[in-house]
């Protein structure tokens, strides 16, 4: 089986290799990374300058390489410019951090595994909670999800949004789950440059809002694996009635 790894963090950040290495002992694995730390980028793609690739690692089972780009550069490169065969699957991660709620929408790591759906490629978002390492129960817990998706397929332009926290003993389980609401508070932090110019760091912090049950957010702080479907479709259909009563004449 041939998977495609990318991420937001670079192609040397630990998160990666460490999936990287684990899962070339059972499948084909090509990685495609940006070149550097490309967090919060979205779903940008790059349209004004050359897009270069350099090969790292060539391997029987796993192939490295990185790109100048973002994450949706490297998984279009993946797939049609690197890799001999299609993918059979696409992972984006592992990322260094939650991707919960609301903060997709920033996410490239999340992005790059839209862009594989988008594509038609069956494809999965991997985040763990920030400064702390996977187990190997959660490495053998992403390989059965990966067998899974395989077997069993995804919904067309549909992918899973998986969020791992860190527990001292065992994961209390897995939970299937919606997008929960995260906001923070707009706290730029304002400094001043040697030449006494003013500029800004962006420093928000996370506030905590009131979630469901059945939202990652929750699931995540009690203990638990997130596996979030999300669509690519952002209609909101129980809207558009009343849009089409609204007197709109030209």
């Amino acid at each position: 089986m041939n998977v495609l790894l990318t991420n937001d963090d670079g192609v040397f950040s630990d998160g990666i290799n460490q999936l990287a290495v684990f899962l070339k002992d059972y499948y084909n694995v090509v990685v495609v990374a940006p070149d550097r730390e490309r967090s919060a980028v979205g779903h940008a793609i790059t349209m004004h300058k050359p897009l270069r690739i350099n090969k790292i690692k060539d391997d029987d089972n796993l192939k490295i390489f990185y790109a100048n780009g973002t994450p949706s550069d490297c998984v279009k490169l993946g797939i049609d410019v690197v890799m001999d065969k299609k993918p059979d699957i696409i992972i984006s991660g592992i990322n260094n951090g939650f991707n919960l709620g609301t903060d997709v929408l920033y996410s490239g790591t999340v992005s790059a595994a839209m862009e594989g759906a988008i594509n038609g490629y069956p494809s999965i978002a991997i985040s763990l909670e920030a400064g702390t390492k996977l187990s190997d129960k959660a490495m053998l817990y992403i390989k059965k999800l990966i067998d899974n998706v395989v077997q069993n397929g995804l919904p067309k332009n549909c992918l899973l949004n998986v969020n791992i926290p860190n527990v001292s003993g065992e994961f209390k389980g897995i939970k299937i789950t919606k997008l929960g609401h995260r906001n923070y508070t707009e706290n730029f932090t304002k400094r001043i440059d040697p030449r006494g110019m003013d500029y800004y760091w962006l420093a928000g912090k996370v506030l905590e809002n009131a979630n469901d049950e059945d939202s990652d957010i929750i699931a995540v702080k009690n203990g638990f694996i997130s596996i979030t479907p999300i669509q690519l479709d952002l209609t909101m259909y129980s809207f558009i009635g009343n849009l089409k009563n609204w007197d709109m004449s030209i």
